[in-house]
């Protein structure tokens, strides 16, 4: 691997406390300072870490780490305050590299230090460095570190067996041996995972729990921003000390003002910012050097160079920031009662966390939620996002006992992949629904590749969405109808739904909503149907849906829904319900019938009311709970099929990526470093470079030659030809990718003279341009799919699936899925796109070998999660067969990127 590590960028971090520090390479010029933090250890901290308290110790040690770069060595410095406060180390030695190991030994290894100030341990400084370490000697091949310790170092002990990475120990007298082995798993991920949660919580406790608040910016104006924040803090009853910051005055809405922050009687955790753009940079690094802990910048419009100037502040002073360009934060647990922002109302207490980055929609599901009594635990308006992000949230919700539902909004994406780790652990506890905002890409050129265009923005958020478990609603208003259900009922088993009506018209309407949104609804058993008519009024039809007529009383409807919600084939009823004369003239109260049910109904039971003048309402039950009623059919259809949608997603496993043992990395990995070398800006690979990619993943493709003359198309036809003698034959040149469309291709080419005629033909047509044909045996019938790879740059490489050929793009049926793939997710793609049911084996066909086909995916997967040069991978067709799945043609580009390990711990 390339030496890069000095030029990666400076990096800022969570310890175990919340505490931000800064991770970077150590270099020359850092001589003093490393030295000097080396001089400061005590004694007994030199002799755990040099096995001597030798004064010389600091100097070789300093010498060592800002020596100039050499290969197979790294030093990384912690920094706090602009104080190195850790250093952590590895050096290959004459391991530096695998292949000049003796044959015996595979591993390449690397012996690593770590060191902490004295009184920084148990902040988790050596933990942070070591994960860094690990990182980087992954990116240069290094496979296993190793380190020599003072069996009485428990510190350094624990700290290698708590990574979550496999350790061994060998005892040798007073010192021990251990060696650490970097092979990545979800074991290790899920230890970084958890240390970083710890970490994010605590972080965010100075801005969501904090215990002194100082509004800057707050003025005499009425309607002003800081004055109406201040107003809202005081208002609401904050518990906990609450100031303004205003030179002029001593006093704004009876809260004591005071000239600075520094002037402070006590320093706040959190200072909320409403001073205009050019002030927030100074006022940024005021707070920071007065041990702030949080800001929430509601500004808008900094420019540039301000933007940074205000993150540069929090990273060095360690403050969590919320925005800029934000509505604030809202807390609303009685023993803080927070309400830092400048929406209309205070939101109600509840339990449904909220993350947006617009204002207008946080004010508008902060109103939905209130309005429908389901309340809010907190609240954080993003704005800007420069720093906390939903991912940050998420962790927050998952642990603050109080929210058991989460809605967010979100336009951008940070880091998408440590995202959804994230989420699909949350959203198996608590729901995660999300509103899918910028579905749309108006002005999008035109793709480069059959991957390319398959691959928008809305299938790469659908995918995350889909894996993570998110429901994504298409509105505000559908994400409130749908939060509504997953508040006050219980999860439907599955899709099969009975429908009850007082009028056959609503019945219908429901039925079709039912229908459109993917759920079902199964004819009922002779024994249901007299069930259902011994306790109905005369003229009912007990079809699905259940006619009850006008003049089905109160008592009848109650009977006739709890006989359903136990029908073993019924997962979920929808009862319509129109206002009638009949109704009103007996006394009945149809509405009662739902909610006035002794217990909680085993499954879900919704309403939907025609005359209902809002879309949703939660109507009050007599055990307690809630009705979701619901003013248009299409609405409860929804929502109810994204509960069955979620119901589906927890009961199935959470799947597991497979192990490869036969893929060759190396040899992949080195196949795109040549060609990158010869081609510094990348480009498409010629085909020999395609064929030695697949090779090295396996992936299965139909025999082939390369020929430059005419000569060798006849003796490569010769060498392919099957038993029907029949070949193909496939122009070339650097950049060409849709064949058929360029009338680049020759088929059924039989003897050599039609060969012949054929290379004539394309030599003639493509002359200046065409730099040789490839061959292949005509392939036997099969159905013709797509596969392909695109990398994103936010959200990584993107595995596409679907029906191929020459109409791919045309008919656009594709899935997607995020690599690395699971084997849930494996089935998934297979089974998502509409030609999945000639896979399966349709009208009496035999199904295509499935297992082939998923091994392909698998290791097209694996090629991307390797290769982060990888931009596009486009296999198209892939011929699926009953007795295999082989790939006919093939094309990749590369660019020049570095690998990046998404789920290293860094703030944004």
């Amino acid at each position: 691997m390339t030496d890069d590590l000095l030029d990666r960028p400076t990096v800022h971090a969570l310890l175990a406390d919340g505490t931000t520090v800064r991770i970077r390479p150590a270099r020359p010029g850092d001589h003093r300072q490393v030295r000097g933090f080396y001089e400061e250890m005590s004694p007994e901290n030199l002799r755990l870490r040099f096995f001597s308290a030798s004064p010389r110790s600091a100097a070789r040690a300093a010498d060592r780490a800002c020596a100039p770069a050499r290969p197979g060595y790294r030093a990384l410095l912690a920094e706090a305050d602009d104080r190195i406060i850790g250093i952590a180390e590895y050096d290959t030695g004459d391991d530096a590299r695998a292949e000049e190991k003796d044959a015996a030994e595979k591993e390449a290894r690397a012996e690593v230090s770590i060191a902490v100030a004295d009184g920084l341990h148990h902040r988790g400084v050596g933990t942070l460095l070591v994960e860094h370490l690990v990182s980087a000697a992954r990116a240069e091949g290094v496979t296993a570190f190793t380190a020599d310790a003072l069996s009485e170092n428990h510190e350094v002990l624990r700290l290698f067996a708590d990574l979550g990475l496999h350790t061994s120990r060998r005892f040798e007298g007073p010192e021990v041996r251990c060696t650490v082995q970097l092979g990545q798993d979800d074991t290790y991920l899920s230890a970084v995972e958890a240390r970083g949660r710890a970490a994010d919580v605590a972080s965010l406790v100075p801005l969501l729990r904090p215990s002194a608040v100082a509004v800057a910016g707050a003025g005499r104006t009425p309607g002003s921003v800081g004055r109406a924040v201040l107003h809202h803090l005081r208002s609401g009853g904050f518990t906990r000390r609450l100031f303004a910051v205003n030179p002029h005055v001593t006093s704004v809405l009876g809260v004591p003002s005071f000239p600075s922050v520094a002037a402070l009687p006590t320093t706040p955790d959190l200072v909320i910012v409403a001073v205009p753009a050019a002030a927030v940079p100074a006022l940024a690094e005021e707070c920071g050097t007065a041990g702030v802990r949080a800001l929430v910048v509601l500004t808008a419009g900094l420019d540039h160079l301000q933007a940074r100037a205000l993150l540069a502040a929090c990273r060095t002073h360690g403050m969590r920031l919320v925005g800029p360009n934000c509505l604030g934060v809202s807390n609303t647990d009685p023993e803080l009662s927070l309400d830092a922002t400048f929406a209309a109302e205070h939101p109600r207490p509840g339990t449904a966390g909220i993350a947006v980055q617009s204002g207008g929609v946080g004010i508008a599901l902060l109103d939905g939620l209130s309005r429908l009594g389901i309340g809010v635990s907190s609240f954080v308006s993003l704005g800007d996002k420069y720093d906390v992000s939903g991912n940050d949230l998420l962790q927050w919700w998952e642990s603050d006992g109080r929210t058991d539902l989460a809605l967010l909004h979100l336009e951008s994406f940070g880091n998408p992949r440590a995202f959804s780790r994230t989420a699909r652990r949350v959203t198996r506890r608590i729901p995660v629904l999300t509103v899918d905002a910028g579905r749309t890409e108006a002005g999008r050129k035109a793709a480069a590749s059959h991957t390319a265009a398959a691959a928008t923005r809305t299938m790469t958020r659908g995918a995350l969405f889909t894996q993570a478990g998110i429901t994504a609603t298409r509105s505000v208003g559908e994400l409130l109808e749908t939060a509504a259900l997953l508040h006050s009922q219980p999860l439907p088993a599955g899709a099969r739904v009975a429908i009850v009506t007082n009028a056959g018209g609503a019945g219908v309407l429901t039925a079709d909503a039912c229908a459109e949104a993917g759920l079902a609804l199964p004819p009922f058993t002779p024994t249901v149907i007299d069930d259902l008519l011994a306790v109905l009024p005369d003229g009912a039809a007990v079809g699905n849906p259940v006619d009850a007529t006008a003049a089905v009383s109160e008592e009848q409807l109650t009977e006739c829904v709890d006989r359903l919600t136990r029908c073993p084939g019924i997962d979920a009823v929808v009862v319509a319900l129109v206002p009638t004369a009949v109704a009103a003239a007996t006394g009945d109260d149809l509405v009662r019938a739902l909610t006035a049910a002794p217990g909680r109904r085993a499954r879900p039971v919704i309403a939907v009311r025609l005359e209902q003048d809002r879309s949703v309402t939660l109507l009050p039950a007599a055990d307690g709970g809630t009705i979701p009623s619901y003013a248009e059919p299409q609405a409860a259809a929804r929502a109810l099929a994204h509960a069955a949608g979620r119901a589906a997603w927890l009961a199935r496993p959470s799947g597991a990526v497979p192990a490869l043992d036969d893929v060759q990395t190396d040899r992949a990995r080195t196949v795109v470093a040549r060609y990158l070398t010869d081609h510094p800006d990348g480009g498409w690979l010629d085909p020999l470079r395609c064929a030695d990619l697949l090779d090295c993943y396996g992936i299965p493709q139909i025999p082939w030659a390369w020929a430059e003359t005419e000569d060798e198309a006849v003796l490569a036809a010769d060498r392919l030809r099957g038993a029907d003698g029949r070949v193909v034959m496939k122009a070339h040149w650097p950049g060409l990718l849709h064949k058929a469309q360029q009338h680049a291709v020759h088929l059924d080419l039989r003897g050599d003279a039609q060969v012949r005629a054929a290379f004539r033909d394309l030599e003639t047509r493509f002359a200046g341009l065409m730099t040789g044909v490839v061959l292949q045996p005509l392939a036997a019938r099969g159905i013709e799919l797509f596969a392909g790879v695109a990398q994103d740059e936010v959200f990584g490489p993107l595995v596409l699936f679907g029906l191929g050929g020459t109409a791919t793009e045309v008919l656009a049926d594709h899935a997607a899925r995020l690599a690395p793939l699971t084997d849930r997710d494996v089935h998934d793609l297979i089974t998502s796109p509409r030609c999945a049911p000639l896979l399966l084996g349709a009208n009496g066909q035999a199904p295509v070998d499935l297992e082939g086909l998923e091994r392909l995916l698998l290791r097209l997967s694996r090629m991307a999660a390797d290769l982060p040069q990888l931009a596009e991978a486009d296999l198209n067709p892939v011929l699926a067969r009953p007795d295999g799945v082989t790939a006919l043609d093939t094309r990749i580009r590369l660019l020049p990127r570095r690998p990046q390990d998404p789920y290293l711990r860094r703030l944004r």
